[in-house]
C-alpha cells in the first residue's frame, strides 16, 4: 500500500472536500475531512497536512499538489529517491515537441482516451493566450471550448480511444490499465510520428503513470520499443504545453464518449467511481441487465460489486 502527503493551505483543503462531498467518511480526531476513492484513502488535518494511502495513491495526490517535493510519507531513513534518466531537459519546455495524456483512468463508466499533441516552439504564446494549461483546473465546458479551438489550429495530434468492451476483453486476457494505458500512448505517436513526418521534434514527454522502465517492459512484452527522444515526467501538464493540449484533448474526448454512453443508456452516466456511480450501476442491472455494463463500464472497478447494495 502506497502513502503519500501534502502540505496544503485551508482553502485548498476546503476545496477538496466539497469535491469528494459524495465519497466522505468519518474522519478521525483532529482531521477536517476523511475520503475513500477507488485510487486511495485521502485524510486532511487542521495542519495542513493532507495523506493519501491505496493502491495509487499518486492518482488522486496528483490532482492537488506536486507529489515530487512531497514524496512517500515516513520513508526509510537510508533510502535514497530514486531519480531515472528519463527526466525531460528543462530548455525542451520551450522548443518544439510532442506531448502526450491519457483521460478517463479513474472512471467506471466511460472509455480510456489517450491523445498526443505536436506544439511547435512558434506556437506556444498562442496556446497559452487560447488557454492551454493543466485540464484538471479546468471544467469540462472549457475544455471542450479549448479543445474546438486547437482544433481550429489545425494542431497535429493523434487521438486513441479504449472503448469499454475491448478494455474488459484485455483486462480479462490478464492486461493490466497500466499496460493498457502504455500501448495506447505508443500507437498514439506513431501515429503523430506518421502524420508529421519528415518533421523532428526535439523531443517527447508523457505524463508519467509508471516508471519508464515498467513502461517499457510493458511494449516489449507486445514486441514494441519505444520511440527516440522520449521523456517521462509527473504531472507534466503543468510544465509542457504540448502535454497540456494533449491532456485537454484527450479530456474532450472522454466527455464526448460519455455524452454518448449515457444518450444510448437513456440516463446520465455519472464520471469518477463515487456511490452514487454505484447507484447509477444497480439502476442500470435492473432496466437493462448485469451484461449490459460491459458496454459502459470498466467491470473489474470494486463499483460493480459495491452495486449491489441498491439492487
Amino acid at each position: 500500500m502506497g502513502q503519500i502527503v501534502l502540505k496544503l493551505p485551508l482553502n485548498k483543503i476546503e476545496e477538496m472536500k466539497k469535491s469528494y462531498q459524495s465519497q466522505l467518511k468519518n474522519p478521525p480526531q483532529g482531521a477536517i475531512f476523511a475520503a475513500k476513492t477507488l485510487n486511495s484513502s485521502i485524510t486532511a488535518y487542521r495542519s495542513g497536512k493532507v495523506l493519501f494511502q491505496g493502491k495509487n495513491p499518486e492518482i488522486e495526490a496528483k490532482k492537488w499538489g506536486n507529489i515530487e517535493e512531497t514524496g512517500p510519507v515516513n520513508p526509510p531513513k537510508k533510502a535514497k529517491q530514486k531519480q531515472h534518466n528519463f527526466v525531460p531537459y528543462p530548455n525542451l519546455f520551450n522548443e518544439s515537441h510532442i506531448g502526450s495524456d491519457e483521460a478517463g483512468t479513474g472512471d467506471y463508466f466511460g472509455p480510456i482516451t489517450v491523445a498526443a499533441a505536436y506544439v511547435e516552439e512558434s506556437q506556444i504564446p498562442l496556446l497559452k493566450e487560447l488557454g492551454v494549461k493543466d485540464s484538471k483546473n479546468l471544467t469540462d465546458a472549457t475544455i471542450t471550448s479549448i479543445a474546438k479551438k486547437l482544433l481550429q489550429l489545425d494542431l497535429p495530434y493523434s487521438l486513441v480511444v479504449l472503448h469499454n468492451q475491448k478494455y474488459n476483453k484485455l483486462q480479462q486476457k490478464g492486461w493490466s490499465q497500466g499496460k493498457m494505458k502504455a500501448m495506447l500512448h505508443h500507437h498514439a505517436l506513431n501515429q503523430l510520428m506518421k502524420k508529421i513526418d519528415p518533421l523532428k521534434p526535439n523531443g517527447i514527454i508523457i505524463d508519467q503513470f509508471c516508471e519508464p522502465h515498467v513502461y517499457q517492459r510493458h511494449l516489449q512484452s507486445e514486441q514494441a520499443t519505444l520511440q527516440e527522444n522520449v521523456y517521462f515526467m509527473t504531472k507534466a501538464e503543468s510544465h509542457s504545453i504540448a502535454v497540456a493540449a494533449g491532456s485537454i484533448i484527450a479530456r474532450a474526448s472522454f466527455v464526448q464518449e460519455m455524452n454518448k454512453l449515457s444518450s444510448k443508456a437513456g440516463m446520465n452516466l455519472p464520471k469518477g467511481a463515487s456511490a452514487k456511480v454505484d447507484q447509477v450501476i444497480a439502476s442500470m442491472i435492473k432496466k437493462y441487465g448485469r451484461n449490459s455494463l460491459n458496454t459502459f463500464a470498466k467491470v473489474h472497478f470494486a463499483n460493480t460489486k459495491k452495486a449491489s447494495a441498491y439492487l
